[in-house]
Formats: structure tokens, C-alpha cells, sequence
């Protein structure tokens, strides 16, 4: 295996995580992180000497999300609908409860796409705003905002579960 083969696989667990972050199914997951390392190693040609192949790497792997999400549209009878039934198992009663994981992982699923990768990319993955809008190929302001309104939402939806008991994102522009 190369030098440059070598630094890929130094990348899969935080591939790996930010797919499962994404994607909220191990299975699928494991797929984009497959598709994302045949893509990388076959085109590792293409990769810039001296440039952060971590931000390249999680640009493969956005791209070929993108790509799923837009074939799971044209054929509408492939989508999960997932999202609801988070909705269901976390609209039980828990006032008196705290947040936990899975309450968050839940909210990050029911944020908007564009929103749910910059919040994952910069929180998850420490990517810089900078790593991060060349990842999504975004401006570095559109990445403070998306992650602004996001971070927005994720906080008024843990605040409503925690009163409440119910979840439910709230409409934040």
C-alpha cells in the first residue's frame, strides 16, 4: 500500500462516523463509506499534493450522498421514512427527563439536510468553517449561518422535549 493509500485509511473512523451521523442507518452508512473509499482510492491520482486530504475525503463523501439523496428522489417509493418514526418514539412524555443521545441524534435527523451536514462536519469532525464550505462547496458564511439556524433548532427542540415531552423542530429562518 502507498504513502498516500495510507493516510485514506487513517480517515475511515471519522468517514465512517460522519456517514452514520448522516445517515442514521449502520447498513447504508457502511455503503456510502465503500463507495466514498473505491471513489477515493481509484481517483487518488486526482488528489492535490500538500492539500488536507481529510477535506477532500469528506468532499467525496458528500458528493456521493448528494448523489443518493437525488436518486432516492426520482424514485420516491425507495425513501425511509425514517423521520417519523423518531417523531413517534420520542413524542412520549419525558418531562421530567434530560436530554440524552439518542434524543439528540433523533433532532439531528429532523434538520434540514444542508443544515445537518455543517453541523456535523464542524461539530462532529472539528472541520474548519473554511474545510467545511470547500467540503460542501458553499461560502464560509453560508456555513456560520446554516450552522447557526441549526444550532437554533437542535437547541429549541431539546428545550420543547425537555418541557414538553414532545418533539418537534420549529421553524427557524
Amino acid at each position: 500500500m502507498n504513502r498516500h493509500a495510507h493516510q485514506v485509511v487513517q480517515h475511515i473512523p471519522r468517514l465512517r462516523r460522519y456517514a452514520r451521523a448522516l445517515l442514521k442507518d449502520a447498513e447504508r452508512a457502511e455503503d456510502l463509506l465503500q463507495e466514498t473509499l473505491a471513489r477515493a482510492l481509484g481517483r487518488l491520482g486526482l488528489w492535490r499534493h500538500g492539500s488536507d486530504m481529510r477535506a477532500w475525503l469528506f468532499t467525496i463523501m458528500h458528493n456521493q450522498y448528494v448523489n443518493e439523496c437525488r436518486r432516492a428522489q426520482k424514485r420516491p417509493d425507495a425513501l425511509s421514512l425514517e423521520a417519523d418514526g423518531v417523531l413517534e418514539a420520542c413524542a412520549t412524555s419525558r418531562a421530567d427527563q434530560h436530554i440524552d443521545v439518542q434524543d439528540i441524534a433523533a433532532g439531528l435527523m429532523l434538520l434540514p439536510e444542508d443544515q445537518r451536514a455543517v453541523l456535523l462536519l464542524v461539530s462532529l469532525e472539528g472541520l474548519t468553517y473554511r474545510q467545511t464550505a470547500k467540503v460542501l462547496g458553499i461560502k464560509t458564511g453560508t456555513v456560520m449561518s446554516r450552522l447557526h439556524r441549526a444550532r437554533e433548532r437542535l437547541r429549541t427542540w431539546c428545550n420543547d422535549t425537555r418541557q414538553t415531552g414532545v418533539a418537534r423542530i420549529r421553524s427557524v429562518k
